[in-house]
């Protein structure tokens, strides 16, 4: 059969039988190496998407493939009712390389956001008292899909539709120190924020706004819960985005980048806060299990290994946001702002993205669109100077035209 045709049913069957939750663009992947993807039809493509940062050391790592290999030849699943060898490895790695002393491990970044809600409703709870349960979260943020999630996420289009929310969250201008003292009262248990917005439009906060957030939470016995499911595992040039504020939080969420291309969440905790959490207070019948936790192993291995990931993250971060402040001189008229820290990098447009987004695919190269005008970039952290100059090139040629 013609491969046209072929993709052609494909796309039919696609639209068919899968729910319509996504708007997506009309292509099938099917082959992925490093930075670049194939289509079914067998043409190639720069991807500056990443899985939306999930692809921190490209497509098919090596590393990451052998170690899921040797892993599911020798055990897939078992349940957390037993002591499972990879997580147990994997969780020592993270807490060896952060402030935490404690992981629980889950399936996604809403899954991880969802436990951390529920421990710092539950740490207050036994620490202070039984009304004090909200979370004071940002205007604009993102923190996932369930209904909890949703709610804390500070954007009422998100929310539009699954109302009544669940009770108990508050927001607040990011980055807005005195609205955020403000939103404190008696009933307060947590902060919850990302260090960069990511989904909102890669919002990045002034240089002392976290460590004024650390001392409101010390000062109010709040916890500080940061989500990094987008910035964690060197997106943004450090390990975890926390280290460049010169502060710690008490609970942190991760996901996306985690699991090298392989869908694994954790929640890490400081030992005083994570001692909430006992045997039926929550759970995941998948968390941690031993496949996903190998391809971790792998992937936090390889990119502490020799530095050259975060290493090339900060270099080719630097050089990207050089080049697109060069094309803001040409096109003022069209692009408002460039910002970003690491290979988490935005482009605000004065109109629309998405015909930018189209225009780019059809000339090969992947890239996203958020908050409706804002060019979302997160490639592999292993990006090169000649990917970032073929993207500049076809983004001229798109934003001429």
């Amino acid at each position: 059969m013609e491969t046209r045709k072929i993709i052609a049913d494909m796309l039919d069957d696609s639209h068919r039988y899968l729910m319509n939750t996504y708007s997506r663009q009309p292509l099938v992947l099917r082959k992925g190496r490093g930075i670049k993807v194939w289509s079914a039809d067998g043409k190639e493509y720069l991807d500056f998407v990443g899985g939306i940062a999930v692809n921190v050391l490209g497509h098919c790592h090596p590393k990451v493939v052998v170690a899921i290999q040797k892993q599911a030849q020798r055990l897939l699943h078992v349940s957390n009712l037993y002591h499972i060898e990879p997580q147990i490895k994997l969780a020592k790695l993270l807490c060896t390389h952060s402030f935490a002393d404690k992981v629980f491990f889950c399936n996604s970044g809403a899954e991880a956001n969802e436990a951390a809600i529920k421990l710092s409703r539950k740490y207050a709870k036994e620490h202070f008292d039984e009304k004090r349960f909200e979370i004071i979260t940002a205007l604009n943020s993102f923190h996932g899909r369930t209904l909890a999630t949703v709610t804390a996420t500070g954007q009422e289009k998100f929310q539009k539709g699954f109302e009544p929310l669940v009770p108990g969250f508050k927001y607040v201008p990011f980055n807005d120190i005195n609205a955020l003292r403000s939103a404190i009262n008696k009933n307060t248990c947590a902060i919850m924020l990302e260090p960069i917005q990511g989904e909102g439009g890669v919002k990045v906060p002034s240089d002392d706004y976290f460590k004024e957030v650390r001392e409101i939470c010390n000062e109010n016995g709040l916890l500080l819960i940061l989500d990094e499911v987008q910035t964690g595992m060197g997106r943004t040039g450090k390990l975890f985005a926390y280290e460049h504020y010169g502060i710690t939080p008490d609970i942190m969420t991760l996901a996306k980048g985690l699991g090298g291309g392989v869908p694994i969440g954790a929640m890490l905790a400081t030992e005083k806060v994570a001692a909430s959490f006992q045997p039926g207070n929550h759970a995941s019948t998948f968390g941690g299990n031993p496949l996903v936790s190998a391809a971790a192993i792998a992937t936090l291995e390889t990119i502490l290994e020799d530095g050259f990931i975060l290493d090339n993250c900060n270099r080719m971060g630097a050089y990207f946001i050089k080049r697109l402040l060069e094309l803001k001189d040409y096109y003022p008229e069209k692009i408002v702002d460039i910002r970003g820290k690491g290979l988490i990098i935005a482009v605000e447009l004065t109109g629309d993205g998405s015909p930018i987004v189209k225009a780019c695919l059809e000339k090969g190269v992947l890239i996203n669109c958020t908050s409706g005008n804002v060019l979302r970039f997160t490639p592999p952290l292993i990006v090169e100077k000649k990917d970032i100059d073929h993207l500049i090139d076809v983004l001229e040629e798109v934003l001429s035209k």
